[in-house]
């Protein structure tokens, strides 16, 4: 793992890192399983749904070497299964882990760069320039809505590439 260094204005305590999915994925299946399937009520077999081998995976640590967020990028320059223990929320994690797949999807040419957010998360994903489209949908039995950012490589840190 190479660390990636939290912006200035973060709640320092934790740093990020893109990750190998064979060496890394137990523990960042471990968060999705406590925010997607505990927390939200997601069905385990709607969480894995096989792409993670094929996905560039960002990781947030806390200083304790725990994985406390993570996120992916598809091939196809979405962005997906974003999420944070609840106890790490509202410290800027999430938006690090952002920038970060952000970075990453812009350092390697993608020229659309999607996500489905949950409705509840429409207005976090707009602070980093992505829009909304499209009419509300189901997914995993919660409500989303589709996005694509808008933004530029201003919004992103600069990708350090882990295999």
């Amino acid at each position: 793992m190479t660390p990636v260094p939290t912006p200035a204005g973060d709640m320092a305590g934790f740093q990020l890192a893109l990750v190998d999915w064979a060496r890394h994925g137990p523990a960042l299946a471990a968060v999705r399983h406590a925010v997607f399937v505990i927390e939200q009520g997601v069905p385990e077999q709607l969480e894995w749904d096989g792409l993670d081998p094929e996905c560039r995976h960002a990781a947030a640590f806390a200083a304790d070497g725990q994985v406390i967020g993570t996120g992916r990028l598809l091939p196809d320059g979405r962005i997906g299964r974003m999420a944070v223990l609840a106890a790490w929320r509202r410290r800027g994690v999430g938006a690090a882990l952002l920038r970060l797949l952000l970075a990453e999807a812009l350092g390697r040419g993608d020229r659309h760069i999607h996500l489905h957010a949950q409705v509840d998360a429409v207005a976090f994903y707009e602070r980093s320039g992505f829009v909304a489209s499209g009419a509300d949908f189901l997914d995993a039995g919660i409500v989303h809505r589709s996005m694509s950012f808008h933004g530029d490589a201003s919004t992103a840190v600069t990708s350090t590439r882990q295999s």
